[in-house]
């Protein structure tokens, strides 16, 4: 089972991601899944929220955005800015690997930056499966490792099968 890292190792890592978020702005990353209005979005290993308002933007009044995090203080930057910015359809989880989500209920699952740190990939990606729709889209970032071991890690349980290769994130369908 993951644990959270310590507070002061989460906290350098969120000062590391707004540097790279304004060098690179999770809406050009986000851009590329194609989320629409309407859509049930999970960002599994949300972290400090980096694509948060993004997502929640794209997803609109009708979407929603689930949260998800091993990190009580990654759970509670979320809460924050769902407070702050007044968001009605966020909600957050705080977790190692089950969602508590319904089957089938989710229409994009992001994946960033997460993959490499879990120690438990198979079970996460079996969650993952259970909680995606069938016409779902599993985007991944493999920014930490070789592009072909990260489509080999998704695909080898035969859970997923690469569908798109968009430069900056690799989209995955749920195979049966």
């Amino acid at each position: 089972m993951d644990t959270p890292m310590v507070n002061l190792a989460f906290s350098g890592m969120s000062f590391f991601f707004k540097l790279r978020y304004f060098l690179f702005p999770p809406r050009d990353i986000l851009q590329e899944v194609g989320i629409e209005p309407g859509f049930h979005v999970l960002d599994y290993g949300c972290g400090p929220g980096g694509y948060l308002l993004d997502t929640v933007e794209l997803v609109g009044e009708s979407g929603m955005v689930y949260a998800l995090d091993i990190h009580p203080l990654a759970v509670q930057k979320v809460k924050d800015i769902v407070k702050k910015k007044g968001l009605a359809n966020v909600k957050t989880i705080c977790s190692g690997c089950h969602t508590g989500l319904p089957d089938n209920s989710i229409d994009v699952v992001l994946l960033y930056d997460v993959f490499h740190m879990l120690s438990e990939p198979e079970a996460v990606l079996s969650e993952l499966h259970r909680v995606l729709k069938q016409d779902g889209i599993l985007s991944f970032t493999a920014d930490h490792m070789e592009k072909d071991k990260a489509i080999s890690s998704v695909t080898e349980g035969r859970l997923f099968r690469l569908s798109k290769d968009g430069g900056r994130t690799l989209s995955f369908s749920k195979q049966e």
